[in-house]
Formats: structure tokens, sequence, C-alpha cells
């Protein structure tokens, strides 16, 4: 199965992040593009940079470069396409039967997402599948909001969640989705070594779409009269809590 771009880099914009990109000497950096109209220090910045690690530049309109960046007011003229060698296409991910995966539906916080994909890398979940649509982009504030670990997390994309919940169903693997309500605890319901966690939006919930897939529903227990948890929050308790079993397999 071929693998496109833009599933296999992280793009980052605006001056600052390109050139932290450049002068990671952890991070493979593919290319980075710059505005035609780039001029002055700035740009010679980027340009030196760039050199010294042998990263080639390519210039394009300033129109070019906003559309590739998605975000026309703080690209600043510059991107850069980070290697992230860790991400695949959902389908593709799926060949390889992964364990643990955790579904983001309808997240659009920049410092949830980065929160999330850093925590989830850390307890050691094998995918955590980011929709294009939706769920908000893998962009400099997510990245920031990760520490860095956006790069090396092991992202699986797709179009949208219900496009992922579908194919995950079809691969054989039950979604539980977490409910302050469900009968069912994290810490004592049986769980199957492989399944897929979808975690909802804090206003509007699991979506449609997903919900049709859901086959069992997870309460996290609280205590002292506390409702609920901060979603990123609550991903790192599942997370932790579905690889801690699986080491005790």
């Amino acid at each position: 199965m071929e693998i496109s771009p833009k599933d296999r880099f992280v793009t980052v914009y605006g001056r600052k992040p390109v050139l932290e990109a450049l002068d990671d000497p952890r991070l493979e950096v593919d290319k980075v593009l710059l505005a035609e109209g780039a001029r002055g220090p700035a740009a010679k910045e980027i340009l030196d940079a760039a050199g010294r690690r042998g990263v080639k530049v390519q210039r394009a309109t300033a129109q070019r470069v906003k559309v590739l960046a998605g975000n026309g007011r703080h690209d600043q003229g510059v991107l850069a396409d980070v290697v992230a060698p860790r991400m695949l296409p959902l389908a593709h991910a799926l060949e390889q039967r992964p364990r643990g995966i955790l579904l983001l539906d309808g997240i659009t916080t920049p410092a949830n997402v980065g929160m999330i994909l850093r925590t989830a890398t850390a307890a050691g979940m094998d995918g955590i599948v980011v929709p294009r649509r939706g769920v908000a982009s893998i962009d400099p504030l997510v990245v920031k909001a990760s520490a860095g670990v956006a790069f090396r997390a092991p992202v699986l994309k797709c179009a949208t969640a219900g496009e992922a919940a579908a194919e995950l169903s079809a691969a054989g693997y039950p979604i539980y989705a977490l409910d302050a309500n469900a009968r069912d605890s994290l810490y004592t319901a049986d769980l199957p070594e492989r399944a897929a966690y979808v975690l909802g939006s804090e206003t509007a919930g699991i979506s449609d779409d997903v919900r049709s897939h859901v086959t069992g529903w997870l309460s996290i227990p609280m205590a002292a009269g506390v409702e609920s948890l901060n979603v990123a929050s609550a991903a790192a308790v599942l997370c932790f809590e579905v690889v801690r079993r699986r080491a005790g397999r």
C-alpha cells in the first residue's frame, strides 16, 4: 500500500517552529517551503539553518504556503515537512494487528490533542487515530503541547472518526467509549487485548457516526463529588490502565 506524503509528515509553519525543527538533530526535515517574497534576516536565518542540515528549500508563492500550512495568519511565509517515522494510514497500520488503539473524535483544542499524543505515547499505546477532519490538526500548537512528542507518536491517519470506527469494527476491534454514567468501570471491566478506545469532544461527546460502532461504555470512578475529568486527563488514565493490563497478561 502506497503511503501519501500527508500521512508521512508533520507540517510545521512559522519562523520559530521551523527553525526549532531545523536545529533539532533528532528530527529529519524533508524540505522547507519558503515564500518567494521572503527576504531579509529572517529568511536568511532559515536558509542558513537548512543549509547546515542539508535540507532542500523550495520557493513557492505566499498563497501556496498559506494553503499548505492551513493557517494563513501564522505561517509567516515558511513551512517545513518533518518526517514522522511512526505515522501511518490507519488501514496500513491495521495490517500489523496493533493491540491498543486510541481514536480521537471531535477534539478540536490543540492543547488537548497535544497532551493526549504525549500521554498515549508515553503509556505505550500502539496507535492514536487523528482524523484529518473534525480533530485539531498536528500543527505547531499541538507539537508544543506535546512537548515535541507529536513528531514520534504512533499517529494513524484517516479522513474522519466515523470512517475510522467503521474500519476498526470491520477489522474485528471492539470499540469502547468513556461515559461518567456507565455501569462498567475501566478498572474492573473485562477488556480484550485488542481493542479501540474512543475519546469524544468535551462538549458534544461521541459523534453519531462513531457511536453506532461502540460496543461498550466505561466509566472512570470519581471520588469527592468530582463529576468528570478533562479529556486529556481522562486519556492518560485510560491509556495507562490499558497498558498496565497488557503487562499483566
